[in-house]
């Protein structure tokens, strides 16, 4: 039935549910276990986003004592005062020791009931779940931490010649987010919009004019107003084949990356309008591919642009910053909660054996070149507490070297590649991420020689990174 013109085009997806429905229990099963979902797992979920936002953190700024919430405490560790970045920290640290009975308490809840889930449905690897929601197989994402793990040391050269700046041997984790020079570059939104469209025009016609009508009929929401939500996000609306952007523009470059960002996923909507909506949804390790691509073409631009030498520093400094949060603080993380949930089978994990874990993923993350790190990231970082999907941590590592081995085929072939890389999203869901590659890049990302092209170009960043600061 499968072979037949009708259901060709969806052989891929149609195979993936009854993968999915093999796994799953009787009807009155699966019925109960979707209640208990409701009152037990998600609301573990939600009691946590609770907890967060009635906590408030008492830290002086510019001379003032203020009370902040988490979001602005956190926020402050990219301060130009290192004493208020520090403040920031330590405040936040004593918090986390306060509460993290509760935080330990929910985290395990949340684990113990997708374990149980998965001993019921026969599931005994862990990371089967993720990878099948991924579309990737486990030789692939191997293959691709292998690497990583390989590679850090530049990132740790660049990370200690930073922490040298600051007049330490070791990267403080409260330095890290830290501006490496204070750039006053004001850029007005016109400005942003004009620098965008110019550059994207350099990689395809679609890319530009989809763009284009993006600002001129006002599908973005960017004004800078008091109470606003400082996250920036994308919204699909399928049926109208629409999108929306909501961000905050604040006159600085990393608010001119964030639209290009944003209009990445706008984007990567507007190339699947024409897909069937059974073939639209993509996976998460794809789902920044047309973000970050959207992001280097103009990040690498304002580089080549810089009018000073402090301009670029500061530049190139946010490129690596997102390099080591890929290949080290993203690693720390899958580190951490694939270690969780192996103990986690033989009962509940104690806080202080949580600190000990995440002590232990954050050295090996980042081969012990960060000075004091914080031992309670489990307890700060939403992502291990989202109900929806475990393991929200590698796809970001894949999205981003993914992007970046595009980005190389995009500079390679300018605007001859804006087809084929159309064709490549149009594609993304409907077919296996491995299967994707080969398709439209003729690359095996099961080998570690795919990801080492990816990885190549960041190297040579901080190479660019060490002789602009000697």
């Amino acid at each position: 039935m499968l072979d037949t013109a009708d259901l060709n085009p969806y052989k891929f997806i149609l195979n993936e549910w009854r993968k999915k429905a093999d796994m799953h229990l009787t009807d009155d099963e699966e019925s109960l276990v979707s209640d208990l979902m409701v009152d037990g797992y998600h609301a573990w979920g939600q009691f946590y986003h609770s907890l967060i936002g009635s906590i408030k953190v008492n830290i002086q700024v510019d001379g003032e004592r203020n009370e902040l919430s988490v979001p602005q405490a956190i926020n402050l560790r990219s301060h130009l005062n290192e004493e208020v970045r520090k403040e920031s920290y330590y405040a936040l640290e004593e918090i986390w020791e306060e509460k993290k009975e509760q935080f330990a308490k929910i985290l395990n809840h949340i684990a113990g009931f997708r374990l149980q889930v998965y001993k019921k449905r026969k599931l005994e690897n862990i990371l089967e779940e993720p990878l099948m929601e991924n579309r990737i197989n486990e030789e692939t994402l191997s293959a691709m931490w292998k690497v990583v793990s390989k590679n850090k040391q530049p990132f740790i050269k660049y990370l200690n010649r930073k922490a040298n700046m600051y007049g330490h041997t070791k990267m403080k984790s409260y330095n890290f987010w830290a501006p490496i020079k204070n750039t006053n570059q004001k850029i007005k939104y016109e400005e942003a919009v004009n620098f965008i469209l110019e550059h994207f025009s350099q990689f395809g016609t679609e890319l530009e004019n989809f763009s284009r009508q993006v600002f001129n009929i006002e599908w973005i929401e960017a004004e800078d107003r008091p109470n606003k939500s400082m996250a920036a996000f994308c919204a699909s609306f399928p049926i109208s084949g629409e999108s929306r952007i909501f961000m905050t523009y604040g006159n600085r470059i990393t608010n001119v990356l964030t639209l290009a960002h944003e209009l990445g996923h706008a984007f990567h909507n507007h190339a699947m309008k024409s897909i069937n909506g059974i073939n639209r949804q993509y996976p998460m390790c794809i789902a920044e591919t047309a973000s970050t691509f959207s992001e280097m073409i103009i990040l690498d631009a304002s580089m080549e642009k810089a009018e000073s030498g402090e301009e670029k520093l500061f530049l190139l400094d946010e490129k690596l910053k997102r390099s080591v949060m890929n290949f080290m603080n993203i690693h720390s993380r899958f580190l951490f909660e694939e270690r969780f949930y192996e103990e986690r089978k033989a009962g509940i994990v104690s806080s202080s054996r949580l600190n000990e874990i995440m002590h232990e993923a954050i050295n090996e993350g980042y081969v012990g070149s960060f000075d004091n790190p914080s031992i309670h990231s489990w307890a700060w970082t939403p992502h291990y507490y989202i109900t929806k999907s475990p393991f929200y941590n590698f796809p970001y590592t894949f999205g981003y070297i993914f992007s970046l081995c595009i980005y190389a085929k995009a500079k390679e072939k300018g605007k001859e590649f804006e087809k084929d890389y159309l064709a490549l999203l149009r594609d993304s869901g409907s077919m296996s991420t491995e299967d994707l590659v080969i398709k439209h890049l003729g690359e095996d990302i099961t080998s570690e020689a795919f990801w080492e092209k990816g990885i190549e170009l960041c190297v040579r960043d901080v190479e660019e990174f060490i002789t602009l600061t000697s």
